[in-house]
C-alpha cells in the first residue's frame, strides 16, 4: 500500500475526530503557551501536518499543511495538500511562526521537510516541533499492543525483551555514546550538519497499531538541536553543547536568526 494511500485509507480515518475540539488534544496546552509566549494571535502561522485541522482556529492566520488531499474537506481556513520531497506552496519568509506535532517521524524526506519549514519561516519567526523522539524499531510490528497469543516464537520474544529494553538505563548505554561522538563530529566540522542524523525505520504501511507503527525516522532530540543549530537557528532553552547533550523528551523551540 503506498504511503499516501495508507493515510487516506487507513490512519486519518481511524485517528481523526474533525468534530474533537482542540482543547481536548494533549498538545493544546503546549500550543496555546507558545501562542501566547510569542505573541501569535495576530501573526501568520502554518501548521506542517496538520491532519483534519483541529487546530485552524487556534489563531486567525491559519494555514494547514499535509500530504493527504482528502483531509481538505475538513478546512475552512487555507489549506495545501503537497507530494512527497516537494517544496512547500509558499515563497520565502512567509510565515511568522510554524508548529508540528508528531509528524516530522512520518516524513521520508526529513531533510527536505526541515529545510522548507525554514525556508518559509521569516527571519526572527518561531518554530515549535515536536516529533514522536526516538521512536523504537520494534513499533512497525505493533509488539507493545499485540497479545503474546497473537505472536509466534521469536514474535514472542522480541515482546518480552521490551521489558528492559524500554527502560532508560538501557536506552542511554546507546544513547549517550551516539550524542558524545555527534558531538566530536559536530565540533570538529566547524558547526556543520548538512542532513540531520537520525535512523530509518522501516514502517508499516499496511495495519496501523498504534501512533509510532507507520513512523520510517527514529529522531534524537540532539541531533535536531546540533541541525537547527547548524542552519543558523537558536534552540530556545538549549544554549550550549553540554546543555544539548541531556536533552530529553518535549518540544523544541527554534528562532530562525535574522539576516540568515
Amino acid at each position: 500500500m503506498e504511503r499516501r494511500e495508507f493515510y487516506e485509507r487507513e490512519y486519518h480515518p481511524k485517528v481523526t475526530d474533525p468534530a474533537s475540539r482542540p482543547e481536548e488534544h494533549a498538545f493544546y496546552p503546549e500550543l496555546k503557551k507558545f501562542i501566547g509566549d510569542f505573541g501569535l494571535r495576530d501573526k501568520k502561522v502554518l501548521e506542517v501536518g496538520s491532519a483534519a485541522g483541529q487546530f485552524q482556529d487556534t489563531v486567525p492566520d491559519y494555514t494547514g499543511l499535509d500530504i493527504a488531499e482528502g483531509l481538505k474537506r475538513f478546512y475552512h481556513k487555507p489549506f495545501f495538500a503537497i507530494a512527497e520531497g516537494s517544496k512547500y506552496p509558499f515563497e520565502d519568509d512567509v510565515f511568522d511562526a510554524i508548529f508540528s506535532v508528531s509528524v516530522f517521524e512520518h516524513i521520508p524526506d526529513i531533510d527536505n521537510a526541515l529545510r522548507e519549514s525554514l525556508r518559509v519561516l521569516k527571519p526572527g519567526g518561531v518554530f515549535l516541533f515536536k516529533p514522536a523522539w526516538q521512536v523504537r524499531p520494534w513499533a512497525a510490528g505493533g509488539y507493545v499492543v499485540r497479545p503474546y497469543g497473537d505472536l509466534g516464537l521469536l514474535g514472542k520474544l522480541v515482546k518480552f525483551s521490551l521489558l528492559w529494553r524500554k527502560s532508560v538505563i538501557f536506552r542511554s548505554i546507546f544513547v549517550f555514546p551516539r550524542r558524545f561522538w555527534r558531538s566530536i563530529r559536530f565540533i570538529l566540522s566547524g558547526g556543520k550538519m548538512e542532513r540531520l542524523d537520525f535512523k530509518k525505520l522501516k514502517a508499516n504501511y499496511e495495519k496501523f497499531w498504534d501512533p509510532d507503527s507507520d513512523a520510517c525516522n527514529s529522531i534524537d532530540p540532539h541531533a535536531a538541536i546540533l541541525w537547527f543549530r547548524a542552519h543558523g537557528c537558536e534552540v530556545i532553552g538549549y544554549p550550549n553543547l553540554l546543555k544539548s547533550f541531556f536533552v530529553r523528551t518535549g518540544h523544541l523551540i527554534v528562532r530562525k536568526r535574522s539576516g540568515r
